[in-house]
Order: C-alpha cells, then sequence, then structure tokens
C-alpha cells in the first residue's frame, strides 16, 4: 500500500503532464509579456512539484541516502521535461522549445531549495 501512496501522485501528475501537452494552445492575454510570465511560471510550477512527488517517492524506499533521492528526482524530471517537448513537437498548435527546459529546470531547482531550508528548519526545532 505503501506503493500506491507514494508512486501513485507522480505518476498520475506526469499524466496530467502529458494531458495537458496534448491540448491545443491556448492564450490568456493579448499582451505577451503577461502571457510569456503567465506560462513560463507555470512551467516552473508544475515541474517543481513533480521534482517535489518523485523526491518524495524515492525517499520512500529506504535505500537511497537523502542526496542520491535529490539527484535521481532531478534527473528523471529532467527526462520527462525532455520527452514532455518532444511530444509537444508532434501536436500541431504547439512547440517545443530547449527555453521551456529550462525554464523547468529552475522550477526544480526552487524547489530543492525550498525542500533544503525546510529541513534546516526542522532540524533547528
Amino acid at each position: 500500500m505503501n506503493i500506491l501512496y507514494y508512486w501513485f501522485p507522480p505518476i498520475a501528475w506526469m499524466g496530467m503532464i502529458f494531458y495537458m501537452s496534448s491540448q491545443k494552445s491556448i492564450s490568456i492575454s493579448t499582451n505577451t509579456v503577461t502571457e510569456f510570465f503567465t506560462f513560463k511560471t507555470l512551467h516552473m510550477i508544475e515541474y517543481a512539484l513533480l521534482f517535489f512527488l518523485l523526491y518524495r517517492a524515492l525517499q520512500s524506499l529506504h535505500f537511497f541516502h537523502k542526496n542520491i533521492c535529490g539527484l535521481s528526482a532531478f534527473c528523471i524530471t529532467i527526462l520527462y521535461s525532455i520527452v514532455d517537448e518532444l511530444h509537444q513537437l508532434s501536436i500541431p498548435t504547439r512547440q517545443g522549445r530547449l527555453r521551456d527546459i529550462l525554464f523547468d529546470i529552475v522550477g526544480m531547482l526552487v524547489m530543492y531549495v525550498i525542500i533544503r531550508k525546510v529541513r534546516l528548519i526542522q532540524k533547528l526545532l
């Protein structure tokens, strides 16, 4: 049951990312700057969450050292980001871009820093 508890969320989130990437491109604003920042922020959030969920799932295995969990989660998330951008190349109104992968990486790094800070605070308490 632990496997389901820890591994279902990242797998479901990966499915959601894939589903959303399969949809037609949408516009939320006529202002290109607003549109750019909104969608790039969403990229960072969705991949920060995926990184967190994978990190949590890997830690549940108990045979990984915490640093290895972070590195493994980071590698898996980057690979998924690359696959997602390649997938978007096959969707008529979408584009796969290296820049989006870079935003995804920024989201992952921000989440990693948050995890480290929370751990540090927990040790102090």
